[in-house]
């Protein structure tokens, strides 16, 4: 896929100072249109049905809908359309996430203006980008995640399951949604190759992973 002349652009995040921004940066490349702008990810997605948008930047902690788990709506809807996510976090859990999810990129939002343009031109030719610090991150962490597949909070969520919790009980022990508790429990599955709530017991049971109270 080749480089299109000029590259359409959505922007979604729930901070309008952030929108502004990015906006009035974008602007002065004449390669790139900034088609719409949103402050959450379900009027996001009706801008990108009507515009299609070569690439979407999207927050991911927004209210309603998460930038994470809009990332399948997106993907399913706007098929052609590239997601990078745009965070304050360089958290493994959040990339390991966003890229499971079907991401193409993750940049801070502490970069220079040259990497958000550098992002935006490469998943508009087809590539994927990560910034510079998720990266590194990455790297560090790949050997160690080969051998532990699992993160210190999934851990916790397993042990949860193990137990018994239902979605609103993980909720309510962890301190999230019960959205973003089934969201756990779904991406859980998906690391581990695992089809039922019975297996991810076995799992846990068979990799010393114990009942966590809740």
């Amino acid at each position: 896929m080749s480089e299109p002349r000029v590259i359409k652009v959505l922007l979604i995040d729930n901070h309008p100072l952030v929108l502004d921004g990015l906006n009035a940066l974008l602007e002065t490349f004449d390669h790139i249109e900034v088609v719409g702008r949103a402050g959450l990810a379900h009027a996001g997605l009706e801008i990108g049905r009507q515009t299609r948008p070569h690439v979407v930047l999207m927050d991911i902690n927004m209210p309603k809908l998460n930038g994470i788990d809009a990332i399948e709506l997106f993907r399913r809807e706007l098929a052609d359309s590239r997601i990078v996510m745009l965070s304050m976090h360089d958290s493994r859990e959040y990339i390991s996430s966003s890229v499971m999810h079907g991401a193409s990129g993750y940049i801070l939002k502490d970069v220079s203006t040259d990497e958000i343009v550098a992002a935006i031109e490469t998943l508009a030719g087809g590539g994927t980008y990560f910034s510079s610090g998720v990266s590194d991150l990455l790297m560090k962490r790949g050997a160690q995640d080969r051998a532990n597949p699992l993160t210190p909070r999934e851990r916790d969520i397993l042990g949860l399951i193990v137990a018994g919790r239902s979605n609103r009980e993980v909720a309510e022990a962890l301190g999230i949604t019960s959205a973003t508790a089934e969201t756990h429990r779904k991406n859980l599955k998906k690391k581990l190759g695992i089809a039922t709530t019975a297996d991810l017991v076995r799992y846990a049971l068979g990799h010393g992973i114990a009942a966590k109270a809740g």
